[in-house]
């Protein structure tokens, strides 16, 4: 609990901290701050195929604002896990994510392709579930020609991100059928490479609530949602408040055979 507690302080200092770095000069000195509200579903499987081989299937969408106006984001991730070991695994992956017309695209979607690796490693207590991972992503957007088209090419950069997952149950029940557990999730993104100026880090994402679980296979998860995101200009920044609601699920096709 005390490394959990530690990382949320240190997570919470670097978001201010760059809320309040001063700007260079090739930046204006105004900073704003752009406040949305949304909701995010998604639905996420870690299957298993055998002993060493899974996969990964991760769909999202998103509102854009106000909780129910129009849509920001859809997305499909699906990728391959190599199970080094119960508690360790490797996945490599592909994402689709569409962003839905925008500030400065408002006429258009926006196509975001990404390739990613990933090592996720989880930690058990008698009743605390602890699970970390970093994934490392090469990301390709489509560049803008104005409000209403695409342009040709891809602006690219890379992006690492490291997230933690804890768990706590609150029933006498633990993770399986009508257990209730206590979440807290925070995942730290940082932006590098030639075409990255102002924003190295990209965001920080905080969730926390409620997990139900249907099944030791089965669960819904219902959060409360803040994210902060600075902008490619590096003064501007975007902070969400929202509710997450994802499904998540693990099928394991070698109880069949």
């Amino acid at each position: 609990m005390k490394k959990i507690t530690l990382f949320l302080i240190i997570a919470f200092i670097v978001q201010e901290s760059v809320a309040q770095t001063p700007t260079t000069v090739a930046q204006t000195t105004t900073k704003t701050k752009q406040y949305s509200e949304q909701i995010w579903l998604g639905y996420l499987n870690q299957g298993r195929i055998s002993k060493k081989w899974g996969f990964w299937l991760d769909l999202q969408l998103r509102t854009k604002d106000n909780f129910f106006d129009s849509l920001s984001a859809a997305m499909i991730r699906p990728g391959i896990t190599y199970y080094a070991s119960e508690k360790l695994k490797f996945t490599v992956g592909y994402t689709y994510n569409n962003i839905f017309p925008a500030d400065n695209h408002s006429g258009v979607s926006q196509p975001d392709q990404r390739l990613w690796q990933q090592v996720q490693w989880n930690t058990n207590y008698e009743r605390i579930r602890l699970m970390q991972w970093i994934r490392l992503e090469e990301r390709w957007r489509r560049k803008i020609e104005n409000a209403d088209e695409l342009a040709e090419g891809y602006n690219f950069n890379f992006r690492l991100r490291y997230n933690f997952f804890f768990q706590l149950p609150i029933t006498k029940k633990a993770y399986e059928k009508g257990s209730l557990c206590f979440v807290v999730n925070d995942e730290l993104m940082v932006n590098f490479g030639k075409q990255i100026v102002y924003n190295y880090f990209d965001q920080n994402r905080l969730f926390t609530g409620l997990q139900y679980y249907f099944n030791k296979d089965n669960n819904i998860q219902l959060n409360y949602l803040n994210v902060f995101l600075q902008t490619s200009s590096g003064n501007s920044y975007k902070i969400v408040n929202g509710v997450r609601l994802f499904y998540t699920q693990t099928i394991d096709f070698r109880k069949s055979s």
